[in-house]
């Protein structure tokens, strides 16, 4: 380590980095880009206004690495392919941020292969996801403060995916408002493995018509071609942006906007969410029209697969989008089929008697399920459902607790404990009935009741729903 790397070290034990006090300029530049940027704001990038050649120097600053490392930290997420974890990464840091800070300055950094991994998706098949090393995703992650003020402003309305201050909410809710304005027909497109068949040239393309900082453009493409470790072997990547790094989403939009301008300049309501979009049309054969058409762009001027088995021209009752759908002649947003089967499958998980954890292992997990769900699906009108489902919930956790207690003594102790006169726990104890029948049986009375299950942590849908109703107003 030499005397400058030690310096850092030494006076940045308590934070990101030492401020530079001597920054490793570009050729032919006397000061960096961070000691004369203004701060970013929403109408696009002041580096890229004033500076835009100096974008680099933007993403090294020292502020701008440090939201990144936040950013990082605060999702969590695994270990890249060199095992570093979160809680190891600034320690390794420290001492190599100089060395690192210089080789994106002068172009010499090199990404490292990111790390398969293979998930299932929820309507089946698999969805590959590539896991970068903790230092990459910081990297990416500040590559993408810069660039998302340079092109986001710049994104349509009408897409919602990765973006500042949209979600699938405005997503729906976008949907909902065009079916009531006549959106009768609707053409619903699926990508095939979209992020595993991005064109790179294509893609680069884009990013080089409002980067012009050649550094920057430089470490991208490093980034899309780094390579993928597939069961310890390295596999050259030479299309595709992985799922799992910061800067792919963003990538996804830069790509996809093209679709946007076109369907756009063709005056068609659409509405797109990353990679997953729907097209509003007043007639079938419009529709039609407009789904060949669409492929046709698709294939040939961004180079994309459409996934003819997925895609289709459906009537608007049939749509489902987002996890969510339109139904009645008021239009209300409501829970898919595919949604709810997909909830009581993970709730049977959560609540399986065969499932050998602790009953504060179990509560704590469904209460952490429950709460995302709710968050995520207290957008659809369905106050009656959340309630039945309330109802189901509780049984399923009862059912648990009588499968646990197991032997009749246990149980009769159990329920005279909460409140049960003894004979009628001694008969309930003895019963031969099934774990499901007892479950309802024992929530009678002064038994299992619904204000001893909130008070061992079990959280109400119903309740959630009212909690986040200021989300149905503002999504």
């Amino acid at each position: 380590m030499n005397s400058r790397e030690e310096s850092s070290t030494n006076s940045t034990r308590g934070g990101w980095s030492a401020r530079q006090t001597n920054p490793v300029p570009r050729t032919g530049m006397t000061a960096s880009a961070s000691d004369k940027q203004p701060a970013l704001n929403d109408r696009g990038s002041t580096v890229e206004r004033l500076f835009p050649e100096m974008m680099m120097e933007a993403v090294v600053d020292e502020s701008n690495m440090e939201r990144a490392w936040q950013k990082v930290r605060s999702n969590r997420g695994a270990p890249g392919p060199d095992g570093i974890t979160l809680d190891e990464f600034l320690t390794w840091f420290r001492p190599r941020w100089e060395l690192i800070r210089r080789q994106l300055l002068d172009g010499t950094y090199r990404p490292s292969p990111v790390r398969r991994v293979t998930i299932d998706k929820p309507d089946g098949g698999t969805r590959q996801l590539g896991i970068p090393n903790v230092l990459d995703r910081v990297i990416q992650q500040a590559i993408l403060q810069i660039l998302t003020p340079v092109f986001d402003p710049h994104f349509s309305d009408s897409s919602h995916g990765f973006r500042p201050n949209r979600s699938a909410h405005g997503a729906m809710q976008q949907v909902q408002r065009t079916i009531k304005a006549g959106g009768k027909f609707v053409v619903d497109m699926d990508l095939s493995k979209f992020f595993d068949r991005v064109n790179h040239d294509v893609l680069m393309n884009r990013i080089a018509l409002r980067v012009s900082d050649s550094l920057l453009l430089k470490l991208i493409g490093r980034y899309l071609r780094a390579g993928v470790i597939v069961d310890g072997e390295l596999q050259p990547s030479t299309e595709g942006t992985p799922q799992g790094g910061p800067l792919s989403p963003l990538l996804a939009n830069i790509l996809l906007d093209d679709l946007d301008k076109e369907l756009e300049q063709r005056g068609l309501p659409f509405v797109r969410y990353a990679d997953d979009f729907v097209i509003f049309t007043k007639s079938e054969r419009a529709a039609r029209r407009v789904f060949r058409s669409v492929q046709r762009f698709l294939t040939e001027r961004l180079r994309l697969v459409v996934n003819e088995t997925k895609s289709k021209v459906v009537p608007w009752q049939e749509l489902e989008f987002l996890g969510f759908c339109v139904r009645g002649r008021y239009f209300r947003i409501r829970l898919s089929d595919k949604s709810l089967q997909r909830f009581k499958r993970r709730i049977r998980e959560l609540t399986g008697r065969s499932w050998g954890v602790s009953m504060e292992r179990r509560l704590s997990e469904l209460r952490s399920y429950l709460r995302g769900w709710a968050g995520y699906f207290c957008l659809a009108m369905e106050l009656k459902l959340f309630d039945r489902l309330d109802q189901w919930i509780r049984r399923r956790i009862r059912m648990c607790f009588w499968k646990r207690w197991r032997h009749a003594r246990t149980r009769s102790r159990e329920l005279v404990r909460l409140g049960v006169p003894r004979r009628q726990a001694i008969r309930h104890a003895k019963s031969r009935k099934s774990y499901w029948h007892m479950a309802k049986t024992i929530a009678s009375g002064v038994g299992f009741t619904n204000a001893l299950l909130v008070e061992l942590g079990l959280l109400s849908l119903k309740h959630l729903w009212n909690e986040l109703a200021p989300l149905r107003r503002t999504a």
